[in-house]
């Protein structure tokens, strides 16, 4: 078991965390931050502790709204960012539109994690991802090998969810990648997508994937937009704690993350996502799938929107 999680925001999100690390007894502590008046995070604790004699679980729930209760973290998740919400006239503001708050807010929460847990394991969820997980890197100055973004094991969850539904087999049937950005760039890699072993075109038409592939890129956004306010919640909590278990169980589990690369796949300085080997070490190495010309061409494209929100990033101190 491991000793203690810690938390950073306390919304939908975040409460899903710390409500499926008591369920599944992942660690003997958690440790939740969010800064909500008057005591947010303390009164969401409290919530899910009250429960833990029903469900038999004696894990620690401690919030605050200042970061001593992450303390000794052996990793940290974080969640925190302003969410899109509906505006009046039924848009939604980008991921991008939201950098400028979202940095302000990452900038404090890499004080609190340097301060409070400095040989954790981070995993950044917080939009516009890429940038966030990259500023976080620049301030912190970790090793990139425990530092990563969650966003291909939600992605290719999702992915593997529409060719199940298409093929109408089970999940369990279908592997599937995608790699890239977090966002609209974001690649799902056709050739490797497999149903019980066998090419994933053998079960679904090329048509239908290119319009399941399109709804992966906005799937995102289409749960945002089905809410009404904020953003997916479930499905992007068990995605990162997938990414605690590979690490903490050192399952040694090829995972697709947001990270670091170094000259891989032809791109450097950026986290992107690609599948990587996730053991005790964190990230223990990066894993090269042999791409298409168009695929190639692809995450090359989905690189250089990283690459622009990245630019804006240094330039906002």
């Amino acid at each position: 078991m491991i000793n203690k999680i810690g938390i950073i925001g306390g919304g939908n999100i975040g409460g899903v965390l710390v409500h499926e690390i008591v369920s599944r007894r992942l660690a003997r502590n958690v440790g939740l931050v969010d800064v909500k008046p008057p005591e947010f995070a303390k009164g969401k604790c409290l919530d899910i502790a009250e429960g833990t004699p029903v469900i038999a679980r004696d894990v620690n729930c401690e919030g605050s709204k200042t970061y001593e209760v992450i303390e000794g973290a052996d990793f940290v998740i974080n969640t925190a960012g302003v969410p899109r919400t509906m505006r009046a006239d039924g848009t939604f503001p980008s991921r991008e539109e939201l950098l400028g708050i979202n940095l302000k807010i990452t900038d404090q929460v890499a004080e609190g994690i340097r301060k409070y847990a400095p040989k954790a394991f981070i995993i950044s969820i917080a939009n516009p991802l890429d940038a966030i997980v990259y500023r976080l890197f620049k301030q912190l100055k970790f090793d990139p090998k425990r530092i990563m973004g969650m966003a291909g094991v939600l992605d290719s969850a999702r992915y593997k969810y529409f060719i199940a539904r298409e093929a109408n087999v089970s999940v369990e049937n279908v592997e599937a990648v995608v790699l890239g950005g977090h966002g609209d760039t974001m690649v799902p890699i056709r050739s490797a997508c497999r149903v019980y072993g066998l090419p994933v075109e053998q079960f679904v038409t090329a048509a239908k994937l290119e319009k399941l592939e399109q709804r992966t890129r906005g799937a995102g956004g289409e749960v945002v937009s089905l809410l009404g306010s904020g953003s997916a919640f479930v499905s992007p909590a068990v995605s990162a704690l997938d990414m605690v278990e590979s690490i903490a169980f050192d399952k040694r589990k090829i995972t697709p993350v947001a990270a670091y690369l170094q000259g891989e796949y032809g791109i450097k300085g950026l986290f992107v996502g690609v599948p990587v080997i996730l053991g005790k070490g964190g990230i223990e190495d990066i894993i090269k799938i042999k791409l298409t010309p168009e695929e190639k061409k692809a995450l090359a494209n989905s690189a250089a929107a990283v690459k622009k929100t990245v630019a804006e990033v240094d330039k906002m101190k």
